[in-house]
C-alpha cells in the first residue's frame, strides 16, 4: 500500500539543492539563466501546482488497494504484491528522473513531460473505472453465493498497468525536480529572496500536508461512498489544473540548465582509482589533486584515512596529460564525497527493514478495516482507504511535541544542538517500529477472534498501532531524511533526495518477495497460510510478530553500523601509513559539518 505519510516526510525535511560544484569558470558564465529571478512572483503557479498535483496523485491512490479488490476482483494478497510492485517501481523512478533531468532535460523540461505523462496516466486510470468495457463486470447478487466473480481480461489488465506504468514514469519526473524547480526562482545572493525562500518551504510544507489530508479523507469518500468514476474523475481534473499553473507561469520561470549527472562523478572516482590502482600512496596530501573550489555553497572535506584504493583516484602522477583526463584523475573534493555515500549506504539499508515494518502494517490496516465495524455513529462510515490518516496523524501532532518539548529536554542533558544525534533518532524509530508491530499483532489476534465469532470489533482498536506507528516514522522516517540532507556532499544532493524514495521502492520489493515467501512456507498439506486471501482464514499476526523479529535483528545490525560511522565533517586524528614508512598523510583537519 501506498505510504502517503512517506510522501509527507519526505516534503517535510527536504532542503534545497545547492547550485552544482565547482563554479563554472568565467568563459563558461553564458550558460548560467540570463532571466531575473522572480520569487515569490513565481510561487503561485509553482505551489498551485504541487497542491492540485498532490491531491490528484494522493487522491487518486490512496484508494488503490481497495479498487484492485473491489472492482478487478483481485485476491487480496494478490492485490497487496501489486501495489507494493508498483509503488516500489514509483519510488525508483526519481533515481532515474533525477539523473536524467540533470545531465539532459533540465528540471523544467523534465516538470513539464512527467506532468503531462501523470495526467495521461490518471486519465486511462479513471477510463478504467468509468468505461464498463474496461474493467471486469460486476460480481454476481449476494443471492448467487456460488457464482465466482469474473476475473479481469487481457484487455482490463493491460488497461489497469497501462496507467501505472504512466503515473510511474510521471512520478520519476515530478517528485526529484518539483522542489528545486521552485527553489531555482529564488536569488540566494539576496538578502530578500533568501527570506522569501524560507516562506516558501513553509507555504510549500502546509499545501502538501493539507492536500494528503483531504486526499486520504474527502476523496476515499467520494470513492467509496459516491462512485468510483467520480472519485478518480476529480483528481484528473485537478491534474489538469495543476497543468495549466504550471505553464500559465512559464514566462515568470528562470531555467537552470543541466550541468551533468552527479552519477558520471561517481562513476569517475572508481575508474580513476582503478586506473591508479598500482601507485602508491603519497606521503602528503599535497601530491593529491585539490584544487580550490570557488563556490560557497560546498563545504571543502578533509581527506580521510577510509578507503585508501579511491584515494588513489586523486594522485597527480606525469602521465597525466594537461588539461587532465577527469577519468584518469579526480578532486580529492570528489573522493571524499563518493566516501561519504559508500558510509551512507549501510544506514540506509538499515531503513528499508523499517518502512517493510511500516508499509506492512498499513497494507493490512485496509484489509481488516473491511472486517471491522467501521461506523461513526448511525449515518457515517469510515472509508478503509482513510484508516491510515491516524498514522498522518500521530506523525503530525508528534513532531511538535518533539521539535518543542523532547528536543529542548534533550539538549540541556546531552548538550547536542538536536538534542540526540541524526544515527540516535533513527535508532529510535526503529525500536519504536518493533513495539509497534507487537501492538498490531495483539490488535489483531483480538479482531480475528471476534471475526471468527461473527462480531465485527470496532476499526478504533487500529487506533494504537497505527498511532505508534506514526511516531515511528516521525523519528526514524524524519530522521533519514534530515540525515541524508546534512550527510550527503552539496554536489549530491538531488541524490540524497531520490534515496529516501529509493528506501520505500525497496521496502515495497521486499515486502512482496516476504509475502510470496511466507505464503508458500506456511501453506501445507491441512493447514492454511498465514495470509489467505481472506484474512480471517490466515493468521496475519503470525507475520507481525515475523516482521518485528525481523525488526529486532535490523536493529542489531543498525546498531554495529552505527558504531562505526564517521560523521561528514567531524575531526580524524588517525594517520595512515604507506609504502613501506615512506611518509605520513596527515588527516586530522577540522571541518565544522
Amino acid at each position: 500500500m501506498k505510504r502517503p505519510l512517506a510522501d509527507l516526510l519526505s516534503y517535510l525535511m527536504r532542503r534545497p539543492s545547492p547550485p552544482p560544484s565547482p563554479s563554472p569558470p568565467p568563459e563558461e558564465m553564458a550558460e548560467k539563466p540570463k532571466r531575473k529571478h522572480s520569487g515569490w512572483k513565481c510561487m503561485p503557479y509553482i505551489i498551485g501546482n504541487e497542491t492540485f498535483e498532490k491531491l490528484a496523485g494522493a487522491g487518486l491512490l490512496a484508494n488503490f488497494t481497495v479498487y484492485l479488490v473491489s472492482e478487478f476482483h483481485m485476491k487480496q494478497v494478490e492485490a497487496a504484491n501489486v501495489v507494493n510492485i508498483f509503488f516500489g517501481t514509483t519510488n525508483f523512478a526519481p533515481l532515474i528522473g533525477a539523473f536524467l533531468s540533470d545531465a539532459y532535460a533540465g528540471r523544467f523540461n523534465t516538470l513539464a513531460f512527467s506532468s503531462i505523462i501523470s495526467f495521461l496516466g490518471m486519465l486511462t486510470l479513471t477510463l478504467s473505472a468509468a468505461v464498463p468495457q474496461l474493467r471486469p463486470p460486476r460480481c454476481p447478487s449476494p443471492a448467487a453465493n456460488s457464482v465466482p466473480c469474473p476475473t479481469p481480461s487481457g484487455l482490463h489488465l493491460g488497461v489497469l498497468y497501462l496507467s501505472m506504468a504512466l503515473l510511474v514514469v510521471g512520478a520519476g519526473g515530478i517528485r526529484p525536480c518539483s522542489l528545486p524547480f521552485g527553489v531555482d526562482q529564488f536569488d540566494r545572493t539576496s538578502e530578500k529572496d533568501r527570506e522569501g525562500l524560507k516562506r516558501f518551504f513553509n507555504w510549500y510544507y502546509f499545501t502538501s500536508t493539507l492536500a494528503l489530508f483531504i486526499s486520504m479523507t474527502v476523496m476515499v469518500y467520494v470513492q467509496d461512498s459516491i462512485s468510483w468514476p467520480i472519485g478518480f474523475g476529480i483528481p484528473t481534473t485537478l491534474m489538469l489544473l495543476a497543468l495549466i499553473l504550471f505553464f500559465l507561469g512559464t514566462p515568470l520561470y528562470v531555467h537552470v540548465p543541466p550541468n551533468g549527472s552527479v552519477f558520471s562523478g561517481i562513476a569517475q572516482v572508481f575508474v580513476a582509482a582503478f586506473h591508479n590502482r598500482r601507485l602508491p600512496l603519497p606521503s602528503t596530501t599535497a601530491a593529491l589533486y585539490n584544487p580550490i573550489s570557488h563556490d560557497p555553497f560546498v563545504t571543502p572535506l578533509p581527506p580521510t584515512h577510509t578507503f585508501p584504493f579511491l584515494t588513489k583516484a586523486a594522485i597527480l602522477s606525469p602521465s597525466i596529460g594537461s588539461p587532465p583526463n577527469s577519468w584518469r584523475l579526480c578532486t580529492l573534493q570528489q573522493v571524499e564525497e563518493v566516501k561519504c555515500l559508500i558510509r551512507i549506504i549501510p544506514i540506509w539499508a538499515s531503513g528499508i527493514i523499517c518502512f517493510i515494518a511500516l508499509g506492512q502494517q498499513w497494507t493490512f490496516a485496509v484489509l481488516q478495516s473491511m472486517k471491522m465495524n467501521r461506523h461513526l455513529g448511525p449515518h457515517f462510515m469510515i472509508p478503509p482507504g482513510s484508516v491510515g490518516t491516524i498514522a498522518m496523524l500521530g506523525l503530525t501532532l508528534f513532531i511538535p511535541v518533539y521539535d518543542m518539548v523532547i528536543v529542548p529536554i534533550a539538549r540541556m542533558i546531552t548538550k547536542l544542538e538536536g538534542g540526540i544525534t541524526l544515527l540516535q533518532r533513527q535508532g529510535v524509530g526503529l525500536v519504536i517500529s518493533i513495539f509497534s508491530m507487537v501492538a498490531a499483532a495483539m490488535v489483531e489476534k483480538k479482531r480475528r477472534e471476534k471475526s471468527l465469532e461473527g462480531v465485527a470489533i470496532s476499526v478504533l482498536w487500529l487506533m494504537p498501532p497505527l498511532l505508534v506507528m506514526g511516531v515511528a516514522e516521525a523519528f526514524n522516517g524524519v530522521g533519514q531524511i534530515e540525515f541524508y540532507n546534512r550527510q550527503f556532499p552539496e554536489h549530491m544532493q538531488t541524490l540524497a533526495g531520490s534515496l529516501f524514495f529509493c528506501s520505500l521502492a525497496g521496502s515495497s520489493y521486499l515486502s512482496s518477495l516476504l509475502i510470496s515467501m511466507v505464503r508458500k512456507a506456511t501453506d501445507g498439506e491441512g493447514k492454511r497460510s498465514w495470509l489467505e486471501d481472506d484474512i480471517d482464514e490466515g493468521r496475519v499476526d503470525y507475520f507481525y510478530y515475523l516482521i518485528a523479529g525481523m525488526g529486532v535483528v535490523n536493529l542489531i545490525f543498525f546498531v554495529i553500523c552505527a558504531s562505526f560511522y564517521r560523521y561528514k565533517g567531524v575531526e580524524e586524528v588517525k594517520v595512515v601509513k604507506e609504502g613501506g614508512g615512506e611518509g605520513d598523510i596527515e588527516v586530522c583537519k577540522v571541518v565544522k559539518s
